[in-house]
């Protein structure tokens, strides 16, 4: 080796071996909430496959809640503040609120499911008539969007999401009742395929109405697997029983446990015109909403399920929330 190229090796050498002796910057487990993960960073064109590879991972730690208030007459209070509510995240306060607003206006994406099965035949067409008249008052055009799904033995998407109620109101007209009930089939394909919460970096609002008996015989996944993909999707459910015997069956209890999980509500028309003032009032409630975003103490990115409890510091005030939600797993 003459001299010159060995000159040129050393002073390499010398080069690696202090970039690797440089201390890395510290780094903190959480950074800011984004539904958009960073890319892992890739070997440059030409190294050896042996080198290592810096992976860039991130952490979410911010959670956000859509809740109610509601007065002892079940009216919403729409006037409140951060001081009048205590928030516990899996049973302690949270590290920090990042915000709290009162939110009447956020993007809506919507769920219709319809159940088609042959135990709702004797109100269908006039719960038709309500989910079309639903759609009408509720959807602005270029900002709320919905899609439809009929649901019995197995479900069937008749309008993909749009914002034109008019094919949203064909899509609904085109539904045909019979044949059994799969509702948690229904819930956890709509929640998986149209409402994933990665599908868009908006905060948006996002709703299943269900208009069924509750009486699931056909699905493949449980009750609970349902309520956990909702859950995770951060989908509010809605249930509008088509049971109208005047009992409390086993259908609707299984509607009212699908809205309690999910911050919602449930609802058990007898007469055919408390179908209407039902869907009335969900469109009441999607625009009479609080949210609180905070950054929960003791935080792990563990996958696990941590409780959510808020509670109004006024006796006679009802708050309506979510009961939980899944941490991611990194």
């Amino acid at each position: 080796m003459n001299y010159t190229k060995w000159f040129r090796w050393l002073v390499a050498v010398s080069i690696v071996v202090a970039t690797w002796a440089l201390p890395m910057p510290a780094q903190s487990p959480y950074v800011a909430a984004s539904s958009m993960a960073l890319p892992e960073a890739s070997p440059s064109t030409g190294s050896d496959p042996s080198d290592p590879i810096l992976t860039i991972k991130k952490r979410v730690d911010e959670v956000n809640v859509l809740f109610i208030a509601t007065d002892h007459h079940g009216k919403f209070v729409r006037n409140l503040n951060q001081g009048d509510f205590s928030i516990l995240d899996d049973h302690k306060p949270p590290q920090a609120i990042i915000n709290f607003r009162r939110e009447t206006d956020l993007p809506l994406e919507l769920g219709l499911l319809v159940d088609t099965s042959g135990s709702v035949n004797s109100r269908f067409d006039f719960e038709q008539e309500a989910a079309v008249s639903f759609l009408q008052h509720t959807l602005r055009a270029n900002f709320d969007k919905a899609f439809v799904m009929g649901f019995s033995t197995h479900s069937q998407i008749t309008q993909e999401f749009t914002d034109n109620v008019r094919l949203l109101e064909t899509g609904v007209r085109s539904l045909r009742n019979g044949g059994g009930t799969a509702l948690y089939d229904a819930i956890y394909k709509a929640c998986r395929e149209k409402l994933s919460k990665d599908r868009g970096d908006r905060p948006v609002r996002r709703a299943i109405i269900v208009v069924s008996d509750g009486e699931d015989n056909q699905s493949e996944v449980s009750r609970a697997l349902a309520v956990e993909t909702a859950q995770r999707a951060e989908v509010i459910i809605y249930a509008i029983s088509t049971d109208d015997s005047g009992l409390i069956l086993r259908g609707d209890k299984a509607l009212q446990q699908l809205a309690d999980a999910t911050g919602g509500r449930a609802f058990f028309p007898f007469k055919m015109k408390d179908v209407k003032n039902s869907f009335a009032a969900i469109e009441d409630e999607l625009r009479s909403q609080y949210v609180v975003s905070y950054k929960p103490a003791d935080f792990d990115a563990d996958g696990r399920y941590r409780s959510i409890e808020i509670t109004a510091l006024k006796k006679d005030l009802q708050v309506r929330a979510r009961k939980g939600y899944y941490a991611p797993r990194q």
